[in-house]
């Protein structure tokens, strides 16, 4: 069975479970539904795919379990089931339920609160805090979103006019199909509703198309959230793109780096991804090089190292260590033919003057006790 996506109205930045699901709902719940939605929850706020055959794998349960847990919680109200034209699981919608009427009494209306002293300070220094956190910050309006409605023909037909056919040309493009009047309805909604730019539109469909969601009810979910979170731009939706992006991170941790991704890094990530073409491995490759070689300058280093092997068109593992291979072969005795770069030491402690060529052919692996590292930090810098 295929994966599918979970999201919900808002999102946060840690696994929190609602007050209400304790009160209300985990008490009638049996084993199976409780780690169900509890995992639904976790994997939403870590921005990942799951499935229910990962599900099942996971908690030692059966589909069928999984399915039955999932219907539990819709009749619950606490989520919501898509499905594609196949009739297959696409979507699991969680609801917020702090936007929905409390169904029962809460713990707070049915438990004494204790008398205990330290409870009350503790209460008192919440309380205070919490206070000062309004008073600094002031309460930050929801951003409206426009109910979909359906265009006329002379509606649509005048939106194509003034850049609509363009817009419906790249979503064919990225989507690799012809749309249905369905899709069109929803392209307007996003551009016309929703007020996104045609740049940011254009980016909306290219997000989609590289995440394998090539079907509008995504996209307009996407584009829904982006516009309650007041995004307005290419660079603002490409910024919170990649707080949710777990490759993202990983490369930052594998350079040292644990603070979230800047507009240079990101640029840099962004580069190696989508205009090098390399993958999550080989991109770690060349992390653990630029790791290995300097403390400072990683993301430079790493730019040289991942710029020449897409020079060398070199892409994968396999074709990455052939050329260090064939560049090892070629350095062996203290030179480098074939218009490679040299930073080797003679024994008289003179350095040879390099080729001019750049970086390209070295690959960055050298022995240490040969290589002149200050002078191939200074030429693996890449602006």
């Amino acid at each position: 069975m295929a994966g599918f996506s979970v999201y919900q109205d808002s999102y946060i930045g840690a696994t929190i479970i609602s007050n209400r699901f304790i009160d209300e709902y985990m008490n009638e719940a049996n084993d199976a539904q409780l780690k169900v939605y509890l995992y639904l929850v976790r994997m939403l706020n870590a921005n990942l795919e799951t499935s229910v055959q990962d599900i099942a794998d996971r908690f030692n349960h059966t589909e069928k379990d999984v399915l039955r847990a999932f219907v539990y919680w819709e009749k619950k109200g606490l989520l919501t089931l898509d499905y594609d034209e196949r009739g297959e699981l696409a979507g699991v919608h969680l609801v917020n339920l702090c936007r929905s009427e409390a169904q029962g009494p809460s713990v707070e209306s049915t438990h004494k609160r204790s008398d205990n002293p330290f409870f009350a300070e503790t209460e008192k220094k919440q309380e205070a805090d919490s206070n000062k956190d309004l008073a600094a910050e002031p309460e930050k309006a929801e951003v409206s979103v426009p109910e979909k409605r359906e265009f006329s023909s002379s509606e649509i037909a005048s939106i194509g006019e003034k850049g609509g056919t363009q817009l419906a040309f790249l979503a064919e493009t990225y989507f690799g199909r012809t749309l249905t009047p369905s899709d069109i309805q929803t392209l307007f909604y996003i551009s016309e509703e929703l007020g996104f730019s045609e740049d940011l539109t254009d980016y909306l469909l290219q997000y989609c198309a590289e995440k394998g969601k090539k079907d509008f009810r995504y996209a307009e979910k996407v584009a829904i959230g982006w516009r309650k979170n007041g995004i307005v731009s290419v660079e603002q939706a490409r910024g919170n793109n990649l707080r949710y992006d777990r490759t993202v991170y990983d490369i930052m941790n594998r350079l040292g780096k644990k603070n979230v991704p800047t507009e240079a890094e990101a640029e840099f990530i962004n580069r190696w991804r989508n205009e090098y073409g390399f993958s999550e491995e080989v991109i770690f490759r060349a992390c653990d090089k630029a790791v290995l070689t300097t403390d400072a300058g990683r993301f430079n280093y790493a730019e040289g190292i991942l710029k020449s092997w897409h020079e060398q068109n070199a892409h994968s593992i396999e074709e990455i260590e052939e050329a260090e291979l064939k560049f090892k072969k070629r350095s062996q005795g203290g030179s480098v033919s074939g218009g490679d770069v040299s930073f080797v030491r003679n024994n008289a402690g003179s350095q040879n003057a390099p080729a001019k060529k750049n970086l390209a052919g070295s690959f960055g692996n050298f022995k240490q006790n040969e290589i002149d590292f200050e002078e191939l930090k200074k030429r693996a810098v890449v602006n």
